[in-house]
């Protein structure tokens, strides 16, 4: 069975739409707040919803290039987020750090203010299989970029 462009490209976005809707199901059903590298992560997902959405629309081989490279970013981010909870590597300063950016000045010096604590990149928040959702994004991403691949160079 060989699959079209279409469905090629529509199992790519879904895919990106899947994971996206999972980080916002653990931040806002699960409570699980995100460190800086797992926004990050979401941005690429976000755009190749995006792009799949136009290219479906257009018809576009180029788009589907585009997708690739999305799931290909977010699987270069989500591979770092992995060295840094391993300990690899060093994670960003505002990462690891306890970075307060973002925080208002008032809000810092009001002892009422209920500022929560910074979520540190180098913990691991969550895991299954001994897999960690960075590393899950990695290896599902690096799948996806494969999709999209199919999908530029389907012949239909």
């Amino acid at each position: 069975m060989t699959l079209t462009r279409s469905t090629l490209t529509f199992i790519a976005l879904l895919g990106s739409a899947v994971l996206l809707s999972g980080a916002f199901g653990f931040q806002y059903i699960g409570g699980m707040a995100p460190c800086q590298l797992c926004l990050w992560q979401r941005w690429p997902h976000g755009a190749a919803v995006l792009i799949g959405l136009v290219a479906l629309v257009t018809g576009w081989r180029g788009l589907l290039w585009l997708g690739a490279l999305a799931a290909l970013t977010t699987a270069g981010i989500a591979a770092f987020h992995v060295g840094v909870e391993q300990g690899w590597w060093e994670g960003l300063a505002t990462c690891t750090a306890g970075s307060i950016s973002g925080i208002s000045t008032a809000d810092l010096l009001n002892p009422a203010a209920d500022v929560a604590a910074p979520v540190r990149c180098d913990a691991i928040a969550w895991q299954m299989f001994g897999i960690s959702m960075a590393g899950w994004n990695a290896v599902v991403s690096l799948a996806l970029a494969g999709v999209w691949a199919a999908a530029a160079l389907s012949r239909d």
